[in-house]
């Protein structure tokens, strides 16, 4: 009997160490990278210490527990600041590498602690320091001080790019749009993972990079966020208002997102060409372009979760938007004479959609994703061009349709986790939609559907210090376009290697085929005459281009700087590019078509350095050369571009200046300078309720917004410059509010995007 209890308590201690989990790491000085002896390292979840241990002699720690839920990793040592790192929930063993602590400075009653950074799977993840935290006022603010190469946020449009494109952007999991993450208060963020790298989920979109942000976990309560802010010498109003309760197993959330712009001094010169075997004109253009604009996006969402495993979400989208814009202008024309024009355009769209969602997680290693949204969409689009001649005679063009699409977008998605090393995922996507135009100056009522279908599998495995990720995918896209039958089926591959060195190297290579297949709007085929000479319409022959990116890069970090380099190469075959040919009799034709190869080489640099008494400072510098070819002709050019970002904190203030150095881009025949931009920024946090701001935008710059554009081609060569004056020296003031109640309980994981944003009507 003694034997058998003795068997019996050996198999309870087996089958506890089996199911403990380990979270382990390495506490070292931010000041001089030692080892810190005797941190306290602890265990917290619902408020209650799980467990904890003290850091050895080389400052690794290891903390066993059974919890499988989300808990707080608190770290803390005498003269150093303390660190709190969620542990998000699970069964695997989870290294958290190397984590810095800070020599403790007090800044009225507030400690900094610095940025912790982990590489884990080959992205970056980072939780925000206290110090990045109180000296962002928003989210955007926050972004400008991360070390997260590749990254580009720009205050005053209030973007984010990655690489120069947008990125998909998860919060809590969910797909999201920048409007979202502008929505979000910089103090409710625990963690940012990054990656250069699109994951194959997300293949099919298009989108360059991926950011999934993490909100602070919140027992029940409310919480309300606004946000305003608008310039005293233009008419320039953006604002948020997000409004959130948390009750046992049910979250509602409210956002509304306001946007208006009035702007009368637009101003564009144009010189250019038309040029036929038979014909030749020459067009000198100056025009003044008022426009205005407003949107109201509101977001109503609901989430139940009854248990940790699983999750229902519904939300409802609504956006009305209304464009206007306006273009008067005085033509000095070779052929014609001097003459005036006056162009009118007006459009008013509103997209409901609603999105609904269900995640199961069976156990700790299967979980299962399914998603339907369904979207109505309705555009009323006019324009008229009026030309008034010296001789007294007139002619107009108009362009007048409505469209109206219906879609339903659905997913089902699985993972599987075989262990720590080993992951699988693989997933199905389907999009199909009715699109109906209606072209009013000809009764022309075009049918256009749509059959859009992505497959796709990926394994993930670490190795040692390296982690592989390989995956593939099909596509496969039918369309029904009036008259136009096309069908395509291509492949999407792609594979990542990244080797975690030791605490401050890390290298990173990518290899990725992506084919852009043409969209309804770019295979339309209905011809409308826009100006005396030109012509618009799609290209219902238009081919796949087909889409081969290389990538190598460095991380390096060392206490309180890091850098990033990355090269990347880029070859695009079949490359989509809008060009012009002659139709004879004086009348030209505009439409996308195939060139040979779009050829792009980009180096870039990412330095940064912060949390120097309060300074930081964030510099990024890229050298991009691009070619481009067709069949008889070839162009080439070599840019620079880059942004600076200096920032100091001292208690309730912060200041910072941010600039824009604008690069150029050459697709086709086509040059284009970036946007340019500068802000002076000021701001006060006077309690934890109210931050009260003020910006001076495009400073010293009557011309305010620039864009100036080249086209080289042999039929239509010209120059255009366009500034938006209403810009220069543009003075901001912001406000904002913030109340909690209680707190709120976040969660939810989706995976598409909760509305369709197809189109299949060209606006010209």
């Amino acid at each position: 009997m003694k034997r058998l209890h003795i068997l019996l308590l050996s198999l309870v201690c087996s089958l506890s160490v089996l199911n403990a989990r380990t979270i382990q790491g390495t506490v070292l000085s931010a000041n001089d990278s030692t080892a810190v002896i005797g941190a306290n390292c602890r265990l917290i979840s619902d408020g209650k210490l799980i467990t904890g241990v003290i850091s050895g002699y080389d400052g690794s720690f290891d903390l066993d527990t059974e919890v499988k839920t989300v808990m707080n990793l608190e770290i803390s040592m005498i003269g150093f600041s303390s660190t709190t790192i969620i542990i998000e929930s699970g069964s695997k063993n989870l290294n958290l590498g190397t984590i810095y602590l800070d020599e403790g400075v007090a800044l009225n009653e507030v400690t900094v602690t610095s940025n912790s950074v982990i590489k884990s799977k080959g992205r970056t993840i980072i939780y925000p320091s206290a110090s990045d935290l109180k000296s962002s006022a928003t989210s955007i603010s926050l972004f400008k001080k991360l070390p997260l190469a590749g990254l580009q946020a720009n205050p005053i449009t209030r973007s984010i790019t990655v690489d120069g494109g947008t990125p998909v952007i998860l919060i809590n999991g969910v797909p999201s749009s920048i409007d979202d993450v502008n929505a979000l208060q910089p103090k409710d963020i625990e963690k940012i993972e990054y990656s250069r790298f699109t994951p194959a989920r997300y293949a099919d979109s298009g989108n360059s990079g991926f950011i999934n942000i993490t909100l602070k976990k919140r027992n029940d309560g409310g919480q309300v966020y606004a946000w305003g802010r608008s310039a005293v010498n233009t008419a320039f109003v953006d604002a948020n208002i997000r409004a959130s309760y948390h009750q046992g197993a049910s979250q509602f959330t409210m956002q509304y997102r306001p946007s208006w712009r009035n702007y009368q001094q637009v101003y564009d010169n144009t010189t250019e060409s038309y040029i036929g075997d038979d014909f030749v004109v020459d067009l000198e253009e100056h025009d003044r372009n008022p426009f205005n604009y407003h949107y109201h996006q509101l977001n109503l969402k609901y989430d139940f979760s009854p248990n940790a495993k699983t999750l229902f979400s519904a939300t409802f989208s609504a956006m009305p938007m209304s464009n206007k814009s306006r273009s008067i202008a005085r033509t000095i024309d070779s052929e014609l004479g001097t003459y005036d024009n006056n162009n009118l355009a007006t459009s008013n769209d509103f997209t409901p959609s609603l999105d609904l969602f269900l995640r199961r997680d069976f156990n700790d290693k299967n979980t299962l994703e399914v998603q339907v949204v369904g979207t109505l969409s309705s555009s009323d689009y006019r324009r008229d061009n009026n030309y008034v001649f010296s001789d007294g005679s007139e002619s107009s063009y108009i362009m007048n349709v409505d469209s109206r699409r219906r879609s339903l977008i659905s997913e089902i998605s699985y993972i599987h986790t075989f262990s720590e090393k080993t992951s699988l995922s693989a997933g199905i996507q389907n999009t199909v939609s009715r699109s109906t135009n209606t072209y009013l100056t000809s009764d022309y009522k075009p049918i256009l559907s749509e059959n859009n279908n992505y497959a796709y599998i990926r394994l993930g495995q670490r190795v040692g210090k390296c982690y592989i990720a390989l995956a593939t995918g099909a596509k496969l896209f039918w369309i029904n376009n009036d008259l136009n039958k096309r069908n395509f089926i291509r492949n999407l591959s792609s594979a990542q290697v990244s080797w975690n060195i030791n605490n401050s190297l890390s290298l990173q290579g990518s290899f990725r085929y992506s084919p852009a297949i043409p969209s309804l709007t770019a295979l339309t085929d209905y011809p409308q005459q826009t100006t005396p000479y030109l012509v618009s319409n799609g290209n219902p022959q238009l081919k796949v281009a087909d889409n081969f990116l290389y990538s190598i890069g460095a991380d390096y970090t060392y206490k309180k700087f890091q850098a990033s380099f990355q090269s990347a190469y880029s070859n695009v075959n079949n490359s989509v590019i809008s060009d012009i040919n002659y139709l004879g009799e004086g009348m030209f034709l505009s439409q996308s078509v195939n060139a040979k190869y779009r050829r792009v080489f980009q180096n870039d640099l990412t330095l940064r350095i912060s949390e120097i008494h309060g300074f930081g400072v964030n510099l990024y510098m890229s050298l991009t050369h691009y070619q481009t070819a067709g069949a008889t002709w070839s162009h080439k050019l070599t840019s620079f571009d880059g942004s600076v970002t200096l920032w100091w904190n001292k208690g309730p203030y912060t200041i910072s200046y941010w600039r824009k150095l604008p690069g150029k881009y050459l697709n086709g025949h086509y040059v284009g300078k970036d946007e340019n931009g500068d802000a002076l920024q000021f701001e006060w946090q006077p309690n934890k309720h109210w931050t009260v701001g003020a910006s001076w935008m495009y400073m010293f710059d009557r011309k305010g917004t620039r864009y100036p554009a080249w086209d080289y081609s042999s039929v239509n060569p010209s120059y255009r410059e366009r500034y938006i004056k209403n810009n220069g020296n543009m003075v901001v003031l912001s406000v904002s509010y913030s109340a909690d109640f209680g707190s709120i309980f976040r969660t939810g994981r989706r995976n598409l995007n909760n509305s369709d944003n197809g189109s299949s009507l060209l606006k010209l």
